[in-house]
């Protein structure tokens, strides 16, 4: 989808078998979205366009003060856009919803609660403590899904940050929801810890078959997570570019040097530049 505005498109995925497969059917679509903030005269958003098809990963990127956090709140339900709409399942994003599972920076466990407890809570504060604890089963596969098999009895205090962060994740995942919004989930890690929470993030994806949309201010880890990149230009926050990323998965950090990821970060470096002057 375009508007009146120039949106490039650069380098049309080619469908190859080694390719994550991704579907055609629109699961959420963002319309004309704009966002002004009033009592700051301040506008963050003009006319957004984008669709995520179910199974696919997409990134966005653009310059600090874009509008890239305020844009996935309004994807959450958790902000309401001046104009425009979010529609996910056919249905508009008018509030938080069950069916869409977010994640922040910081982890932000509740300290007098185990691991299990804080993966539950969505579960107990919607359906009751009965209802969660009917899921116990579940947040224990979700934990083995993430390395955390022995530290479901485990305090935050007792995890280090990327653990925290995988305890997130399942917490994310415990709804069952139709798409994942994130929001710089890594960003408070070091790089070490960031890129292989970047490998654990693609592995639960794929193996959940998630749709997915993330906010970063890197690039590599916006190629290497992403089937799409889009790139916004300053404030206020358009779509100035939609890269795809045509690279085999699972995706290695050692595919990080190759030639092939080279390339699509320079189309998404490429793109921000020319989002900058225009």
């Amino acid at each position: 989808m375009t508007t009146d505005r120039q949106v490039t498109m650069v380098g049309a995925p080619s469908l190859r078998p080694d390719v994550a497969a991704v579907g055609e059917e629109p699961l959420l679509e963002a319309s004309g979205v704009s966002k002004v903030f009033a009592a700051r005269g301040v506008q963050a958003l003009d006319s957004i366009d984008l669709v995520l098809k179910r199974g696919q990963f997409a990134s966005i990127i653009g310059p600090s003060g874009c509008g890239k956090s305020t844009l996935l709140k309004i994807m959450a339900g958790l902000v309401a856009p001046s104009g425009g709409r979010v529609v996910l399942q056919g249905t508009p994003v008018l509030e938080p919803r069950r069916d869409i599972g977010i994640m922040f920076q910081q982890a932000t466990l509740l300290p007098w609660r185990t691991t299990i407890e804080n993966v539950l809570l969505p579960i107990e504060i919607r359906d009751g403590s009965r209802a969660a604890n009917a899921r116990r089963d579940a947040v224990r596969a979700l934990l083995d899904l993430v390395g955390l098999t022995n530290f479901e009895k485990a305090y935050p205090h007792e995890l280090s940050g990327g653990m925290a962060q995988r305890v997130a994740i399942c917490r994310m995942l415990v709804t069952e929801p139709a798409v994942l919004l994130l929001d710089e989930p890594f960003g408070a890690l070091d790089e070490l810890t960031r890129e292989y929470m970047n490998v654990e993030l693609q592995r639960v994806c794929l193996q959940k078959q998630a749709t997915a949309f993330m906010v970063t201010h890197s690039i590599p880890e916006a190629v290497f997570l992403a089937d799409v990149v889009y790139v916004m230009t300053p404030r206020p926050g358009r779509i100035a570019q939609v890269v795809p990323v045509d690279l085999p998965r699972p995706r290695t950090l050692e595919m990080m040097t190759e030639p092939g990821f080279a390339e699509v970060v320079r189309r998404v470096r490429s793109g921000l530049d020319r989002g900058g002057h225009g």
